[in-house]
């Protein structure tokens, strides 16, 4: 069975994406998929640190239309 998830983060301002991200992977299986949407230019910066600081797997960044999309697998597979 699949954990993976979204986190709509759109509209928030620093640190709140960062935050709700923590919050949700700590609720994921290791292993599981989070997909953040951001929508704050400092969550460009914050959460790959985050996910460098904690372990985690940014698999992915994109951007379209003032919409910043992170892929982040949660840290402790295997």
């Amino acid at each position: 069975m699949s954990d993976d998830r979204g986190l709509d983060c759109r509209g928030l301002v620093c640190p709140l994406p960062v935050l709700r991200a923590r919050k949700a992977l700590m609720a994921m299986a290791p292993g599981a998929v989070l997909t953040l949407l951001a929508t704050d230019a400092a969550a460009m910066l914050d959460v790959p640190a985050f996910c460098q600081s904690a372990g985690h797997a940014l698999l992915a960044t994109e951007e379209a239309g003032g919409v910043l999309t992170f892929t982040i697998r949660r840290a402790g597979q295997g």
